[in-house]
């Protein structure tokens, strides 16, 4: 098994390695002076069992045509399988035709992945379940609530519960409370446009009590501020926590988080972040459940065993 990294997260690339055991294989990663990518295996990967890590970041166009040619690569150098390793898996949100004339972008992406030569993908939280079905390589979706269950049960918080930011995440919301033994409650969101958006209603109590929302993604934090301005006008206790997968942080993200005030922000490090972009944000690491994932995948046991030890 040899482990390769793109350009989006050397960090994590570097811990995933030190999990494992391993040294990263050794690849030329540039661009050229009109901005067209290049790269370029400087070690042989004839026979051998490839696993290439790119998570989505900032830039997301760039990590995906790097990955395309890393795996194309991988393919035309007789690699045995090519795994790609992709927490973060970009244009999660554009998974069907929501408006007239518009493309679903996600499934582009699942078609380009293959294309390029991937044999499996390893992803992490993705916006909606039904991404998984745009691919016909085997896709697993790693669930990253027994990390923040773990670091939610060594808080001992007291009358405690578990908010869904919007309808959509209310069966995992569902799924976190009853693991970390707590209530739900959940908002009806409207988007009145793109990074926009409006809290209508909020279904269950919170009043006196400690919210706790959780989410896939931070993007913009829109959906964070609003949630917390409307939790407190609904007689939440002051100190509400925010805890999300993946830690985009896009735009005005890191203002609108530091004026929310929240009580602490915890994310993963599927994406790269600085745990001093925002006043109490810890970011929780992912290289550990990564490396127990691939070892699995090596030995031909089960992934989902992982959750049900």
């Amino acid at each position: 098994m040899h482990l390769f990294a793109g350009s989006s997260h050397p960090k994590l690339a570097e811990a995933l390695a030190k999990e494992l055991k391993i040294d990263l294989g050794t690849i030329t990663l540039k661009a050229f002076s009109n901005g067209e990518r290049y790269v370029r295996f400087l070690e042989s990967v004839r026979g051998k069992d490839v696993y290439l890590l790119q998570t989505g970041t900032l830039r997301p166009n760039e990590d995906l045509l790097e990955l395309f040619l890393i795996c194309q690569a991988a393919k035309l150098s007789f690699a045995s399988a090519v795994h790609v390793i992709m927490p973060h898996f970009p244009y999660a949100r554009q998974d069907r035709v929501a408006a007239p004339r518009e493309p679903i972008s996600a499934k582009l992406v699942a078609h380009l992945l293959e294309e390029s030569g991937a044999d499996h993908l390893i992803t992490m939280h993705l916006h909606s379940d039904q991404i998984q079905g745009f691919f016909s390589i085997p896709v697993d979706v790693l669930d990253a609530r027994p990390i923040f269950a773990e670091y939610l049960r060594k808080k001992k918080l007291q009358n405690f519960v578990i908010v869904a930011p919007d309808i959509g995440s209310a069966k995992d919301a569902k799924k976190f409370a009853d693991v970390v033994g707590a209530g739900l409650a959940i908002l009806h969101k409207s988007r009145p446009e793109h990074h926009k958006a409006e809290i209508l209603e909020v279904v269950g109590d919170v009043k006196g009590k400690t919210c706790v929302i959780i989410d896939d993604m931070i993007d913009t934090a829109s959906t964070l501020a609003a949630a917390r301005t409307e939790l407190i006008k609904r007689g939440a206790h002051k100190d509400v926590y925010a805890m999300a997968t993946h830690a985009i942080f896009s735009g005005p993200a890191i203002e609108r988080l530091k004026k929310a005030k929240f009580k602490e922000i915890v994310v993963s490090d599927s994406l790269p972040v600085k745990k001093s972009a925002v006043p109490g944000l810890t970011v929780l690491p992912i290289a550990p459940m990564l490396a127990e994932v691939i070892g699995h995948v090596e030995r031909g046991e089960s992934v989902t065993a992982i959750y049900h030890q």
